[in-house]
């Protein structure tokens, strides 16, 4: 059902000219399917839409609700807020009055049809007026044309009827779709309230299992925990008489109370929060069971079945137009004979016989087509009634349930809110994580005396590098100040320069350090182990510890971490880069601590900042779980930082490989050397035994010595010198000698003095024995390798000893005239034990450092693990920080809303006090009117409700409502208005009973006056028989006269000796009862036989021919066909067309 409003509004507000709005808002009714379109514009206001519907559908506007997708249309707002009207948007109107329960459900449609206005059958006056001395056949062909008329009338009338069906139908198919259309936004907006409820309820879920999981491993965990407690000793200077342990700190027997009333609230509470999803599951699945409904009740199949009797219609149209085809021949046939212009070939009685074959059709097929037709919109009709009277039903049981679903969903929401509200509120657990989270406090607070105690060993440290690099400053300055002095005193006097203040110097910075932390307990990082094992305290976040990777070992990631240290070793921008500030101070002691002792220090400090810090987060998270998303991202964020650390542990242990095997190649190449020099020097002192005491040899021995110390001279001026820096050793071996050189000179002029002082001593023949002892005891691992190459690529190798600049050079005679003193002998002894105690002393350091390096190094594996942990566990707090903070939030908001609730139900419950009291006073005024509708008999009714009324007049007060006034109001009136009634139906009793008398009298009249003229109409008919001209009896023939008389079956038979089976024809009786108005049914007609047609009686199908009417016998085709005279199959009977004569009807 459509109809059209017109509802006038302002201007559209400037927040809807950004939407391209319509001027037409579509409204359809849910319960109904009815569709109202409103001429409107977006400044029109929503309320006086409603006002609208309410005079069209009668729907006040507080039940009215207008659904525009999942939004609801606010009365005081504009059309424009929602960017209506529009016309890709629809407006679904519900009645909140059908949506409660107890509601009545719709009564069943009916659509009201206009019946058919079907024209009588036509009488011999509805003819056209034909002269008496005309040819029969024209006068049957009237007939015809008269005939043909009333069947296109008949089948126009029935088109019409089926046409208004088919409407219906497709009207009340399009309602059924709106309707559909309407459940789809209900279940919309039903869908999306659920999910809200979905998603809330599955974030309480998610919330509380981490918290019942969290609290349950708390609960069995105590006693292992108070178990941990009383383990764990507390620092000697702690200790005091009952206080021996952790557990001493704590009021176990209080603890345990709470532990119970813990375990007590905690099973409870689990049973409301299954019972709230068991809750939840059983809503979950009456809304699956209701959207299941909402989508049963499709119009698909009756739209197909509309379709496919679209077709009637045509089928119906073609009929028409058929007809009327017709009844334009017979009608030109009925002018072309009146006016004499048929052919020759075509006589009269040849177009009756073709009009009379069209009649037959006409009878046939095209009327009882047209009615077939009608049948079948007929059932369509119904099954459309049907179907909308189902859709009607579906629309109000789904719509109820809609509501109660609604009402459900939001009662769960605020089940929900208040047992979050619940769970945010567990202070019992809160106060029992003091069990768990008191070692994980100790351990922090040993941990921070130990950084305490690093800190100010750091804190002087790094005084003391303040001081001497104040002071180096401050030498700088005076050296500055005195260069300045020098260079200008003597152009300017110093009385001058001394009014001028250049004569001042800085002063010396004295940095003091006031001792601080006097009471701290004299412990270490490493006694905060001994004193607060982590294995007795427990392990930092179980649950997630079960499921990261196993750490690597600390030999993989050693140099990513050590690169990693050297950028940024505290890991923050506020914290100093001692690694930079400490580069430039090599060689200087900080205040008696070395750079070495300072890192340490540092470190220690970091290692107990981290512990402190991972112990604040294992007492507040200990028995909190970790869910899914966090651990994957823990173990993404682990796996990278692995993949990181081995790429760069590779790429250092590639770098270490590449060193080491230039390190290995270098040593090859000076233990190649060395054996070389061996070599040669074996070779010298085995020809120096082969040499004579004589003069001349020892002259050809100096002169050899001397060409030798000149070749030695010009090769060591053609020598370049290298050096392995990477060689601790030799670094050790330069660093012992007490004679200052330059690092550019020292060692060639100490290889050019050994090298001479060898050949010197090769030429003492007494100290062959000597020399050979001395080469025998001397240590390979205390040389200092030097490779000298020359120009020509020759290999040269010389050995240094580490205290060659000790040894005296002597002139060649003086050594060869005292090869015999003893005492030089001694003093080689006394320098070969002096290099066996410096090459002692060398292997001990080199021990010593060895040892400091491998310590070292396992000190940064440790820390670099340390600090790993302490990133990590920094990542977890940020991670925790915004939980709580997100948390927080949560429940703020919770609680604001908590608090709106609470707020709303309770003016709820102040309105329903209200209602209730009314309800119950109404109730009562009920059962009152009750008693009196009750009443036996009507003066009995009246006479209670006269009676309610006094009583209720009587007893009214100052402070009843108006609904109970208007009440009592209506109870009067109502008692007024059926006294009157009374009385109004008593007079009407007495009139009938006096018209019922009135009525006898007349019908005894009417019925004595009908017998009088019976017996005048006999007499008459007597006189006319009397009258009568000469009518055949015998055979008949064309042009004679023949009387036919009505038969009991109601058939004019004519009176023939030789055959009796002539019957007039149907034209023949029309016309003479059309002439003659006064006889609709004479009992005999007199004519002249202008037509005889011969017919044959066939077996009727019907099972009968059909009775004739009282006008004159219309018959069905079928009957004028086969047998429409009821004769025994094969007779033969003549059907016989006469002339009217005057006064020929009786």
């Amino acid at each position: 059902m459509s109809s059209g409003s017109a509802v006038t509004g302002g201007g559209a507000e400037d927040a809807a000219a950004a939407v391209p709005l319509g001027q037409k808002l579509i409204v359809h009714v849910a319960e109904n399917g009815h569709t109202f379109e409103f001429e409107c514009g977006g400044g029109t206001y929503v309320d006086a839409i409603q006002q609208t519907i309410q005079h069209h559908c009668g729907i006040p506007p507080g039940d009215q609700l207008l659904l525009c997708g999942n939004t609801s249309l606010d009365g005081t707002q504009q059309l424009a807020y929602y960017k209506l009207p529009r016309d890709d948007r629809e407006v679904f109107l519900y009645n909140k009055a059908r949506l409660l329960a107890d509601s009545a459900p719709p009564a069943p449609e009916s659509p009201y049809i206009r019946e058919p206005i079907i024209p009588p059958p036509p009488t011999p006056q509805d003819s056209p007026q034909v002269e008496v001395s005309a040819d029969p056949a024209l006068k049957a062909l009237v007939s015809y044309e008269t005939r043909f008329r009333y069947h296109f009338q008949v089948a126009n009338a029935v088109y019409k009827y089926s046409l208004a069906k088919f409407e219906v139908c497709r009207r009340l198919l399009r309602e059924g779709q709106v309707q559909e259309r309407a459940l789809d936004t209900a279940r919309s907006n039903l869908e999306h309230t659920f999910r809200k409820l979905s998603q809330r309820c599955s974030e309480f879920v998610r919330c509380f299992s981490l918290q019942h999981r969290a609290h349950n491993e708390m609960l069995v965990n105590f006693e292992r925990d108070v178990q941990r407690l009383r383990a764990v000793k507390l620092h000697p200077a702690l200790k005091c008489e009952g206080r021996q342990c952790l557990m001493d700190l704590l009021k176990e027997n209080d603890l345990r109370k709470l532990a119970d009333g813990c375990f007590s609230s905690h099973k409870q509470f689990e049973v409301k929060v299954s019972q709230l999803k068991a809750n939840f599951l059983e809503l979950k699945k009456r809304v699956d069971n209701l959207f299941n409904v909402m989508s049963s009740g499709g119009c698909k199949d009756l739209e197909k079945l509309i379709k496919e009797n679209q077709g009637v219609i045509g089928e119906q149209k073609s009929i028409m137009q058929s007809l009327s085809k017709d009844v334009d021949t017979s009608k030109k046939l009925v002018d072309d004979c009146s006016n004499c212009q048929l052919s020759a070939s075509l006589r009269p009685h040849d177009a009756v016989s073709a009009v009379g074959r069209i009649y037959e059709v006409h009878e046939k097929d095209n009327l009882p087509s047209i009615h077939n037709f009608d049948n079948r919109l007929t059932k369509l009709l119904e099954k459309c009634k049907d179907k909308k009277n189902e859709m009607n039903t579906l629309v109000h049981v789904c719509m109820q349930r809609v509501k109660s679903t609604q009402i459900n969903i939001r009662g769960m929401m605020n089940e929900l809110i208040a047992f979050q509200e619940v769970m945010s509120h567990q202070e019992d657990f809160d106060n029992l994580k003091v069990v768990s989270g008191l070692g994980h406090a100790y351990r922090a607070c040993l941990a921070e005396v130990a950084r305490r105690r690093s800190y100010f060993k750091l804190y002087t440290g790094l005084a003391g590098t303040y001081a001497e690099k104040l002071a180096t400053e401050c030498e700088n300055e005076k050296t500055r100040r005195e260069d300045f002095y020098r260079t200008w005193s003597r152009y300017i006097r110093d009385d001058v320069m001394c009014s001028m203040g250049l004569f001042d110097s800085p002063s010396q910075c004295d940095i003091k350090v006031a001792p601080f932390d006097h009471d701290l307990l004299p412990i270490d990082v490493d006694d905060v182990e001994r004193f607060a094992p982590q294995s007795v305290l427990g392990s930092f976040l179980k649950s997630e510890r079960s499921q990261l990777p196993k750490s690597l070992p600390s030999n993989s990631s050693t140099s990513a971490n050590l690169n990693k240290s050297e950028q940024n070793p505290l890991g923050g921008d506020d914290k100093m880069d001692f690694q930079d500030f400490l580069g430039g101070y090599d060689t200087i002691d900080i205040a008696g601590t070395s750079k070495l002792e300072v890192e340490n220090a540092r470190l220690k400090a970091e290692l107990a900042s981290a512990i402190a810090i991972l112990c604040s987060v294992g007492a507040e998270y200990g028995y909190e779980s970790i869910d899914e998303g966090q651990i994957d991202a823990v173990l993404k964020k682990a796996r990278e930082k692995t993949t990181e650390a081995l790429a760069a542990k590779d790429e250092f242990a590639y770098q270490l490989q590449t060193l080491l095997n230039a390190k290995q190649e270098k040593c090859l190449s000076y233990e190649k050397r060395i054996q070389d020099l061996e070599e040669r020097l074996a070779n010298q002192y085995m020809q120096a035994h082969m040499v004579s005491g004589s003069k001349g040899t020892s002259d050809s021995l100096l002169s050899a010595f001397k060409s030798n110390d000149c070749n030695l001279d010009v090769s060591g001026g053609r020598q370049t010198q290298i050096r392995d820096e990477s060689s601790v050793a030799m670094d050790e071996a330069s660093s012992t000698s007490e004679q200052p050189c330059k690092q550019t000179e020292g060692g060639d002029e100490n290889m050019t003095d050994i090298s001479g002082a060898l050949n010197l001593q090769l030429l003492d023949s007494a100290a062959c024995t000597n020399l050979d002892a001395f080469m025998s005891e001397l240590p390979l691992d205390n040389e200092h390798k030097i490779v000298n190459i020359d120009k020509e690529g020759q290999m040269l190798t010389h050995l240094t000893m580490a205290d060659t600049s000790d040894v005296p050079i002597e002139d060649p005679l003086s050594i060869v005239n005292s090869r015999n003193n003893e005492h030089h002998a001694l003093e080689l002894k006394n320098k070969e034990l002096l290099v066996s105690e410096l090459q002692n002393t060398l292997d001990q350091k080199s021990k010593q450092l060895g040892e400091t390096e491998s310590k070292l190094s396992a000190m940064m594996d440790e820390v670099i693990s340390l600090k790993k942990e302490l990133e990590h566990a920094r990542g977890l707090l940020d991670e925790s920080q915004m939980n709580c903070a997100h948390l927080e939030n949560c429940l703020h908001e919770a609680r604001e809303e908590a608090r709106t609730n609470k707020c709303s139900a309770d003016r709820r419950a102040v309105e329903y006090d209200a209602l209730r009291s009314s309800a119950l006073r109404i109730h009562g005024l009920f059962e009152r009117l009750n008693n009196c509708v009750t009443a036996p008999g009507v003066t009995g009714f009246a006479e209670s409700l006269r009676s309610l009324a006094v009583s209720l007049a009587s007893s009214v007060k100052k402070d009843e409502s108006d609904t109970t006034l208007q009440f009592q109001q209506c109870i009067k009136i109502l008692a007024d208005k059926v006294t009157m009634l009374t009385r109004q139906s008593a007079e009407l009793v007495e009139r009938y009973l006096a018209m019922q008398a009135a009525h006898g009298a007349i019908s005894k009249d009417l019925d004595e006056k009908k017998e009088l003229i019976k017996n005048i109409y006999s007499k008459l008919q007597l006189e006319k028989q009397a009258s009568k001209e000469k009518i055949s009896f015998g055979r008949f023939e064309v042009h004679e006269l023949a009387v036919f008389f009505r038969n009991p079956a109601g058939y004019y038979e004519a009176i023939n000796r030789n055959c009796s089976n002539y019957y007039l024809s149907e034209e023949s009786v029309a016309l003479f009862t059309q002439h003659h108005p006064r006889h609709p049914v004479p009992a005999y007609i007199i004519g002249q036989i202008v037509h005889i047609e011969r017919r044959i009686a066939c077996p009727d199908h019907n099972g009968g021919p059909p009775r004739p009417d009282n006008s004159g016998g219309r018959r069905s085709p079928a009957s004028m066909l086969l047998n429409p005279y009821n004769l025994p199959t094969g007779c033969e009977y003549f059907v016989v067309t006469v002339a009217m004569l005057p006064d020929a009807v009786r």
